[in-house]
């Protein structure tokens, strides 16, 4: 009996003791949960907001408990939870877990030594936040770790070669960081690696041998380092591998002759931008499964084996920037490519190749689409059949010694959007066949020997932004045709040839372009004054012409005009005042005929950025000219005495008149006036006036039926109105009731007048008067836009009215530089900067074409003082101005208006474009943004953040296949938004470089 007491005593000890030691352990997990959970920022608790008592912890977002301890976290994953704060040493007393997923959120500080003491570990995954310090040195002590990555952060110091005790892992990815010194040897005992990923760091030194011993080892990205020596022959052995770059590092030595023999499944091989040697290996054929080779930018040496179409899987070729040779029989490597039926990529430009161009070019694959044979020593002509290569969208051959004619068969080449023929022998007429490359953007003809005059089918390219025909024999007019390519962004260059005639008014279309060349020719005739709708020229070269009269007055609102060369002219008169106080870099006007005082402002007061010689007459200026002193001889000097004394009799009266007119308006303003259109319109522009009567009429007493949108100060119908060619009118009616309606309306007039650019909305008459009841009545009337805001095109759902299809990507893109386009005119480029104030999709509007017009200018303001008349004219502003979600920060705390918070308005409508995401979604709140939200996916992500809508190819279907190029257009849009939308305004970029990104883009895009 004694012993049957006492084993029941142990079983009540037993069981009063267990509850509470399971309790322990589990409080042990909840609590290193809870602790992580308060080191993470005020924004992350939304994310976890499971994480409360009102659930038991393994049922808490992102948390697994395991199935043999249910009551034990087995797996922590919260990647793209939007996370912030620091990593809590807790998590180290989760002893059970397998799995811990942080990845893609905003982590800072340390990596926690304590989560070295997992040893159950698994799966690390910390990539894509912004960790700092060292990877802990105790990473060995979890033995069972299969996958580890820390891809994209912002650790430091060496790698520690305690990550070789990690004899399970299979995944090693450490890239975009800022680790130094070298590759530790003891990765090679990784025997189970499949992975191993230590792209953009700081690494130096030599390849370790002992990688050589991972034969699991499939993919080896080693790329943008600063890695040196030969790679180890042991590489080499390395008979599963699939995916092999060491790009962009300072690896010499050459390629064995067994290169290929282990490497039986290779499937890319990138070895471009080193300092690698020798031949291209024979072996290399055997590489059986190769789709990708990059060797450019070496110094490979010898020829091209030409038994290289042994990789019938090849589809993209990059041999270029090397010493490979080629003559007679060489070339027959050519022959051996036309197995390669995938080919789409064949880059052999740069090297040494020479002899004549076999025509076996033309049996290449039909699915090429970039081939590169420029800068070579190549002889013979361009074959006919090279219209064969129907996909082409690159032809590289500048820079060669081919000669002949182009053939006309080139204009089969529908897809063509690069042509590079500069710098060879060319002749003949430049075939009108050209006109038929419609996808063309840009074309390279220079320094060639081409005869006749400029086929006027060069008009058909509607997307071309370079053209450069420069250096050739070609004569007769330039054709008018030619100023109607609007997409013109980067160069119009045709100087150096036997061009004559006058220089047409329709030179002022090209209102896109950056550079215009017309020097060295023979052109005659008055600089056009149309020459100022070339809003965005920053280069105007017309030197070596036989032009005459003045330089005309228009060229003064050029702001950004920067290097203007109009030497070995025939230019005469005064050099105006003007021309001082624009922003020149480079001023050229020698060798003219112009006379009178040089003006001593502006470039003329340096003496390196100015050259003004050959013009005999002229007198005065800085003394670092040179030039003689303007001497009056006495008459002169009493008749300018006597004018002088005249003059200012003649200004006191006009002041005192104006003074006189001034009070007698102010005192008729006070008054009211009665159907005055426009207050202050100038006199320039005739409008024709509207009354109530016909607004009422025309609006069917403003019958809701006619209603298209309501603002903060009124709303806006549509109506039958008769103005011009314009049958249909926008009438925006203002809400007087409304506090600042007044104010706004006189703003918006008095911006409207003074800005004329084809991407901002055209007021065509306003109504200011009484109503029938006797009530102020203020109305505007704009064009009619059919396809209403850029608002309901993007969120569709908010209008009612009609169906919207989706935009296109190509569409949003050039919305989006009309739009930057109509701001860099605003700020840099109008007669007086003007700042927008409320730039948001609804006051973007567009036309019947989808051109995009800037509208409601209603909050805009001027940054400088216009005349002394206007009140609105004012750099400050009063409250806070705009709308929600797309006011800069700045402006919430009492900043000035600024050119600056339009852009950061117009980097937050650029992410909206391209995400489809609102800044006001319900998503944004405890101190998330839109711009963060980009921001966490930019760039390796961004495809998953842009609106699939903008990829639709038919209802309800998306084109999955993102291209380089759509990925590269992509990623210039987005850091665009991002650089414009900082919350710091010294950070931000201006709306003119934007402009040329996006026409960069759109190049990329079409390309």
């Amino acid at each position: 009996m004694q012993g049957l007491h006492l084993l029941l005593q142990l079983i009540c000890l037993f069981s009063f003791h267990l509850p509470s030691n399971s309790f322990n352990i589990n409080e042990t997990d909840k609590f290193a949960l809870l602790s992580f959970k308060s080191l993470m920022s005020n924004g992350s608790f939304e994310a976890l907001s499971s994480w409360n008592g009102s659930l038991h912890y393994c049922q808490w977002q992102g948390v697994r408990c395991g199935n043999r301890h249910p009551n034990r976290v087995t797996a922590l994953s919260l990647g793209s939870f939007n996370l912030s704060g620091h990593i809590s040493p807790s998590l180290g007393n989760l002893t059970f877990l397998k799995s811990l997923n942080l990845s893609d959120n905003q982590l800072t500080g340390n990596i926690p030594a304590e989560l070295c003491h997992l040893s159950r570990l698994q799966n690390l995954n910390l990539s894509l936040n912004n960790l700092v310090g060292n990877i802990p040195s105790t990473i060995g002590n979890c033995s069972n770790l299969k996958f580890l990555s820390l891809r994209n952060n912002n650790l430091q110091g060496t790698i520690p070669p305690q990550i070789g005790f990690l004899k399970l892992l299979q995944i090693l990815s450490l890239r975009t960081n800022n680790f130094t010194e070298s590759i530790p040897s003891s990765l090679g005992n990784l025997t189970l690696l499949s992975t191993l990923d230590l792209t953009e760091n700081k690494l130096d030194g030599f390849i370790p041998p002992s990688l050589g011993q991972l034969k699991a080892l499939k993919y080896l990205y080693l790329i943008q380092n600063y890695l040196s020596g030969k790679i180890p022959h042991t590489i080499y052995n390395l008979s599963a591998m699939v995916d092999l770059r060491l790009s962009r590092n300072q690896l010499d030595g050459n390629l064995p002759s067994n290169f290929c023999d282990a490497f039986k499944s290779l499937q890319r091989l990138q070895l471009n931008e080193n300092q690698l040697n020798g031949q291209i290996p024979i072996s290399i054929s055997n590489c059986s499964a190769l789709t990708v080779m990059q060797l450019t930018s070496n110094n490979f040496r010898g020829t091209i084996p030409d038994n290289i179409g042994f990789l019938q899987n090849l589809y993209c070729l990059h041999l270029g920037l090397n010493q490979i040779k080629a003559t007679g029989n060489d070339w027959r490597f050519l022959d051996s490519l036309a197995n390669c039926t995938f080919l789409q990529r064949l880059d052999l430009g740069e090297n040494q190749l020479q002899g004549m161009l076999p025509r076996s070019i033309t049996n290449l694959s039909t699915s090429l689409i970039y081939l590169a044979l420029h800068r070579n020593p190549i002889l013979g002509n361009i074959p006919a059949e090279i219209g064969k290569l129907t996909n082409l969208q690159y032809l590289l051959l500048g820079l060669t010694f081919i000669d002949g004619i182009i053939p006309k068969e080139i204009g089969n080449l529908k897809n063509l959007g690069l042509l590079y023929l500069e710098g060879n022998m060319l002749s003949g007429e430049i075939p009108s066949t050209l006109g038929n490359l419609t996808q063309m953007n840009s074309l390279y003809l220079e320094n060639n020997a081409f005869t006749g005059s400029i086929p006027e089918e060069l008009n058909n390219m509607q997307v071309l932004t370079t053209l450069n025909l420069s250096n050739n024999k070609l004569i007769g007019l330039i054709p008018k045709e030619l100023f109607n390519l609007y997409s013109l962004s980067i160069s119009l260059d045709l100087s150096n040839n036997y061009l004559n005639g006058s220089l047409p008014p329709e030179i002022g279309h090209l209102n896109n372009v950056a550079k215009i060349d017309l020097s060295n020719n023979k052109l005659s005739g008055q600089i056009p004054s149309t020459i100022d709708k070339c809003q965005l020229l920053q280069v105007l070269h017309l030197e070596g012409n036989q032009l005459n009269g003045p330089i005309p007055f228009s060229l003064s609102n050029m702001k950004g005009l920067q290097d203007l060369d109009l030497s070995n002219n025939s230019l005469s008169g005064p050099i105006p005042e003007f021309v001082g106080k624009m922003k020149f870099q480079h001023l050229n006007i020698s060798f003219n005929n112009f006379e009178g005082e040089l003006p001593k402002e502006g470039v003329f007061k340096n003496s390196s950025a100015v050259d003004i010689r050959g013009n005999s007459k002229l007198c005065g200026g800085v003394p670092e000219m040179h030039l003689p002193k303007c001497v009056l001889d006495s008459q002169k000097e009493k008749h300018y005495s006597k004018i002088i004394i005249v003059l200012t009799c003649c200004i006191g009266g006009i002041i005192c008149l104006c003074i006189t007119m001034f009070l007698i308006s102010h005192f008729c303003w006070k008054t009211g006036s009665q159907n005055n259109p426009l207050p202050f319109v100038a006199k320039n522009y005739e409008y024709q006036k509207v009354s109530y009567h016909d607004i009422l009429k025309a609006t069917d007493h403003f019958s809701s039926e006619n209603l298209i949108g309501r603002g903060t100060f009124g709303a806006v119908y549509k109506a039958p109105m008769n103005f011009e060619n314009v049958t249909t009118v926008a009438v925006k009616v203002l809400n007087l009731n409304q506090h600042g309606a007044s104010r706004s309306f006189f703003s918006e007039c008095e911006v409207l007048r003074k800005v004329r650019h084809r991407n901002l909305i055209k007021v065509l008459s306003s109504c200011s008067t009484t109503d029938h009841h006797g009530n102020e009545f203020k109305a505007l009337i704009f064009e009619f836009m059919p396809n209403g805001s850029l608002e309901t095109w993007l969120h569709p759902d908010m209008c009612k009215v009609r169906p919207f299809r989706s935009l296109s990507l190509i569409q949003m893109l050039n919305i989006a530089i009309d739009v930057a386009t109509a701001l860099d005119y605003l700020h840099n480029h109008g007669p007086t900067p003007i700042v927008h104030s409320d730039l948001k999709p609804s006051n973007v509007l567009l036309d019947e074409d989808m051109t995009a017009h800037v509208g409601d200018f209603g909050l805009a303001r001027f940054l400088v003082q216009p005349d002394s008349m206007s009140s609105l004219s004012t750099g400050s502003t009063a409250g806070l101005r705009g709308s929600i979600g797309y006011i800069p920060p700045e402006y919430g705390m009492g900043g000035q208006a600024s050119v600056e918070g339009d852009s950061y308005s117009y980097g937050i409508l650029v992410l909206e474009m391209f995400t489809g995401v609102s800044p006001t979604d319900e998503r944004f709140r405890d101190g998330l943004s839109l711009h963060m939200h980009v921001e966490m996916a930019f760039s390796d992500r961004v495809t998953e953040i842009i609106d699939q809508k903008l990829f639709a190819v038919n209802d309800g279907e998306y084109n999955a296949n993102v291209t380089e190029n759509v990925h590269d257009c992509l990623v210039s849009v987005i850091r665009c938004g991002l650089l414009c939308s900082k919350l710091s305004p010294k950070e931000r970029i201006g709306i003119g470089l934007v402009v040329k990104e996006l026409n960069w883009a759109r190049v990329k895009l079409l390309s």
